[in-house]
């Protein structure tokens, strides 16, 4: 009898122990999964990153900008089992107008969620307004309400990292779109409305996947994106080599400053993500021509050869 109790005894420690390691092993293979999803600073492709170079030095006037810091591009291929990204001057932090104002919608969304803003049909249409029709009295109302403060603390946030100062900067949003208010700059460049192309592809990479603040709501902030009001810049050139693409869109233009930044949901391979910004008089036809620079990357599948000159004056520096 006292042998079959400790055999039941230990038969049963046996089962807990067993019934722990299940858990754990399915707890530490969750975590893994989420662990290992690729950030995109790790999905840089050197196909499409050669392309895009190769791209960038056949023009004299895009590659003189690149080269003088006044262009950035990003581009992010979403077709495939894996993204690919490629970038110049990927971490340049910019002055990017009204670009930034996808900062103030992820941070709605943020206090919709965590109970700090009332979410009501005011607010929803002032988000539209704001977003579609770049309407700078929509989006002081909003940073009014938020509050500049929280608006920066979920780009600093830990879970998106949006203003990152390992990476340059980043989003930022240090001003009301009025004249009147106090301003702050971010802390690394002195811009009061910010963006590197890099933060912007992460932004519109993480909006895709649905990780912004949930899956709903990352929804919601794609339908704040879509059927833009100013056709313009990407949108001129899209509708027109694309007119039947799902576009998700915001730009910003300020005197000689001008940005754009897109998501392209279309036939066949026209699944990517693109966003450029240059300091110039001529920026809007400099962006027009970047869509179809973009789209020349993403279709091409040999790497091209790089002259001995073009590697000497290869614009690795400027990534």
């Amino acid at each position: 009898m006292k042998i079959k109790i400790n055999r039941g005894i230990h038969l049963c420690l046996l089962s807990l122990f067993l019934f722990a390691l299940t858990v754990n092993a399915s707890y530490a293979t969750t975590q893994h999964a989420e662990n290992d999803w690729p950030p995109l600073y790790h999905l840089v492709n050197p196909n499409l990153q050669s392309q895009l170079e190769y791209l960038v030095n056949s023009n004299a006037r895009l590659k003189e900008l690149v080269i003088n810091k006044k262009l950035a591009i990003g581009i992010v291929d979403l077709n495939g089992k894996e993204p690919r990204f490629a970038r110049v001057n990927g971490n340049k932090m910019m002055y990017a107008a009204s670009l930034p104002k996808i900062a103030i919608l992820l941070a709605a969304y943020e206090s919709f969620e965590d109970g700090s803003l009332k979410e009501d049909r005011e607010v929803h249409e002032d988000l539209a307004a704001m977003i579609r029709h770049s309407s700078n009295d929509a989006a002081t109302r909003m940073i009014d309400r938020i509050g500049m403060r929280k608006i920066n603390a979920v780009l600093k946030n830990s879970k998106y990292e949006f203003y990152d100062a390992k990476h340059g900067g980043g989003l930022w949003v240090g001003k009301r779109y009025a004249k009147k208010g106090t301003r702050h700059p971010d802390p690394l460049n002195g811009i009061s409305h910010g963006a590197s192309v890099t933060q912007i592809c992460r932004f519109y990479y993480l909006l895709s996947e649905k990780r912004l603040v949930s899956p709903s709501r990352s929804e919601q902030m794609l339908q704040n994106l879509s059927d833009p009001a100013l056709n313009h810049k990407f949108v001129y050139s899209l509708d027109r080599l694309a007119p039947d693409a799902k576009l998700y869109r915001k730009s910003g233009t300020w005197r000689k400053w001008h940005s754009d930044s897109i998501l392209v949901q279309g036939n066949r391979w026209r699944n990517y993500i693109l966003t450029a910004m240059v300091e110039s008089s001529d920026g809007e036809a400099i962006l027009k021509s970047i869509v179809l620079l973009a789209e020349k990357a993403i279709k091409a599948k040999d790497i091209p050869r790089i002259s001995h000159k073009d590697k000497q004056n290869n614009l690795s520096k400027q990534l």
